[in-house]
């Protein structure tokens, strides 16, 4: 059995196709196709059913495939473990993340990881959409979210909680008043989530546990954090803006943290991999320079 025809097969799975491996592998699909027959033809059984409309992986297939999937994932390892012994990590880490994220974080501490790691490779895919991260080939997905994550069979390594605060610029609060309690934000305009323009609500929990639901009057509808950020600045509307985004402005004074003994609600910071991919050393190396990285930058409970 060769390792050659695992690696195939096991791309073809991932990407659920021939066609798909080939185009990721840049190899003709016919050779694939013929290696996977001959790796079939081996064993005495069919691992993929294929016709023209259909691509399903059989029974045996599937137990083919997570012993073929370990199998490469020690073959690299082998080899990066050999590596490791002459020089530091190489080659490429492809993440994912949403924009605030590599504002807040990344686009300090990427740069700063390739100069630790010279031969490090790293691709960033900058999107909010939750990639399959098999399927498109990326190595970690870092995600903030305020609610668990999904079962899956991904890796999850919780990194942080980070508050949020509603902020203003004090022209805003000089030309509309300042608030006390949170049901005068009813009176005030806020920005609202482009994802959700036809409502905005905030949960403001005080000491004691009593959760308030406010809505503000919408006045600016975006998903661009670093948008966001401007317009409270420019006294536009109150802003909801994680840690990241918010403090150092309210550190400067051009922001106003609004209704401060109100918590303004946060999210959690969770890096995913896929299982195979999170064992290799390039991998761990970034995973570990992140934890700490963002940690720092980010504020994490």
């Amino acid at each position: 059995m060769k390792l050659n025809d695992l690696f195939f097969f096991v791309n073809v799975v991932d990407r659920q196709g021939f066609g798909a491996a080939a185009k990721a592998l840049n190899v003709p699909k016919s050779s694939i196709s013929k290696r996977i027959a001959e790796l079939e033809k081996d064993l005495g059984v069919r691992l993929i059913q294929r016709t023209t409309r259909r691509f399903a992986v059989t029974d045996a297939g599937k137990d083919f495939y997570r012993h073929a999937a370990a199998a490469l994932v020690e073959a690299e390892a082998a080899e990066d473990a050999v590596k490791r012994r002459l020089s530091e990590p190489r080659g490429l880490v492809r993440i994912t993340a949403a924009t605030a994220t590599v504002h807040m974080a990344l686009a300090d501490l990427l740069p700063e990881l390739t100069r630790q790691y010279p031969k490090l490779q790293i691709g960033l895919v900058v999107t909010s959409r939750y990639t399959d991260l098999v399927q498109e080939g990326i190595d970690i997905a870092i995600r903030a979210h305020r609610h668990p994550l999904p079962d899956s069979d991904y890796v999850q390594r919780r990194l942080g909680y980070s508050p949020n605060y509603l902020v203003a610029a004090p022209e805003y609060l000089a030309a509309n008043g300042s608030l006390s309690r949170p049901d005068e934000l009813a009176e005030h305009s806020g920005i609202v989530p482009e994802s959700s323009p036809g409502s905005l609500t905030w949960s403001l929990r005080d000491a004691s546990g009593g959760v308030v639901a406010v809505q503000p009057r919408p006045k600016l509808f975006t998903d661009d954090p670093y948008l966001i950020v401007n317009a409270a600045l420019a006294g536009i509307a109150i802003a909801n803006l994680p840690h990241g985004l918010a403090w150092p402005h309210i550190e400067s004074g051009r922001l106003v943290h609004v209704l401060p003994e109100w918590d303004a609600g946060g999210a959690t910071t969770t890096l995913l991999m896929p299982h195979r991919r999170g064992q290799l050393p390039s991998v761990r190396a970034v995973v570990e320079s992140l934890a700490v990285g963002m940690a720092q930058k980010m504020a994490f409970r």
